[in-house]
């Protein structure tokens, strides 16, 4: 455990002593807390973070298998991604770190009701995705569930006690999200408490370092795991862990595979895949410019047409090989929740610091090649990021009905 004077010296490395203000003022308990926060965090990531966004490279179109080209091929495809999962050789990850606060919960995301004459759970609703291939293949797959430190006792809480929603225990497993320090626009860190530092989870590109700290590393290569099915806690509709999409991946040879949807207008705000520099990238939507938005393909077809939805499949040894660089670190603007300097609350009304965050369209960028695989956007795409209108709740339910998913 680290002592005050520890934690003195770190801060005062960092030009954060301000965090220290109010110790004496704490209990024992919290006096440890605090200092125990103090040794885990990196305050490094202030200084080496860069503004989201910057720094662009040469934006070209990409390539992507689109649904016919994967229906010529579903058979070998299926085929090949069915035998790796029988070999245990692809396990599945999934991002759960998030808050249901946008739903109007105060509980774990994936904690959310989706069902309206039954419970159904978002996190019932992935289980049950991942429980068709299980079913299919005949062969179990490990699922790891990343959480934060906001929502990790809860949300292991609740999968005790909905039995894992008929999921084998003994192929999950969780483990924590880094976290990174919040500040304000100067790089001071805020205070959520006296008794606490603000911190937020270290973007969706910071994965697979927390597993790795997580100590699961050891228990991928002793699975033999080789492929690693990464997806987001919103989406209830998306397949995981699917053998078609693992099929294409492996019979090409690609270091990363990528889900994405055709875009329902061209100013959609989704991320679309595209070449950064020659490399597979991802442009966010605000980043493409009038011209690229109208450019057409050899068919006459958008050139930047095919949104992201935040399922990936990495090659596990090529995330190895990734984890010994050091990802770019991005500055986000946000609203972030404080006290002030007499320990008051504060709730901003508009951005008033920065977040840090790796992304993983950097850890995309860094390797050497993509296959951007099209699914079709009504079986596969219910995010639910709203409480009611695009992305909501609403939406979410009107698509699984659809879908043949009672509610």
């Amino acid at each position: 455990m680290m002592t005050y004077t520890e934690a003195y010296k770190k801060l005062e490395r960092f030009d954060q002593l301000h965090v220290l203000k109010f110790y004496d003022e704490l209990s024992p308990e919290e006096k440890e807390e605090l200092l125990r926060q103090i040794d885990e965090t990196d305050f490094s990531v202030i200084t080496s973070a860069k503004a989201s966004g910057s720094e662009k490279g040469k934006i070209s179109p990409i390539s992507v298998l689109q649904l016919d080209g994967i229906e010529e091929r579903r058979s070998s495809f299926e085929k090949t991604g069915a035998e790796l999962i029988r070999q245990g050789k692809v396990g599945a990850v999934l991002l759960a770190g998030g808050m249901g606060t946008r739903l109007g919960s105060d509980n774990p995301k994936g904690m959310y009701n989706i069902g309206i004459t039954r419970e159904l759970f978002i996190f019932e609703c992935l289980i049950n995705n991942l429980l068709d291939v299980v079913k299919k293949v005949g062969a179990p797959i490990k699922l790891f569930i990343m959480t934060s430190d906001k929502n990790h006792e809860a949300t292991v809480a609740f999968f005790n006690e909905k039995n894992y929603f008929g999921y084998d225990k003994a192929q999950v497993h969780f483990f924590m999200q880094d976290m990174a320090p919040a500040t304000d626009f100067d790089g001071k860190v805020f205070m959520e408490t006296k008794s606490r530092m603000a911190t937020s989870p270290n973007g969706n590109g910071g994965w697979f370092s927390s597993m790795k700290r997580g100590g699961l590393l050891t228990v991928i290569n002793e699975a033999g795991i080789e492929w690693l099915n990464v997806f987001a806690v919103d989406n209830v509709l998306q397949r995981i862990a699917d053998p078609c999409f693992i099929g294409a991946a492996a019979e090409g040879g690609y270091a990363v595979g990528s889900k994405v949807i055709k875009k329902a207008s061209p100013d959609e705000r989704v991320g679309v895949m595209c070449l950064e520099d020659g490399r597979p990238s991802i442009v966010e939507y605000y980043e493409l410019s009038d011209e690229m938005r109208d450019q057409l393909d050899e068919n006459g077809e958008p050139a930047y047409n095919y949104g992201v939805i935040l399922n990936y499949l990495f090659r596990e040894k090529d995330l190895e090989a990734l984890a010994e660089r050091t990802l770019p670190l991005h500055i986000v603007k946000k609203k972030i929740n404080h006290i002030d300097a007499d320990g008051n609350a504060v709730i901003p009304e508009a951005e008033n610091g920065f977040k840090y965050e790796n992304l993983v369209l950097d850890m995309i960028n860094m390797l050497e090649s993509c296959i951007p695989f099209e699914v079709v956007r009504e079986h596969e795409f219910a995010p639910v990021k709203n409480r009611t209108g695009v992305d909501s709740v609403d939406s979410a339910r009107e698509l699984l009905k659809r879908n043949g998913v009672a509610l």
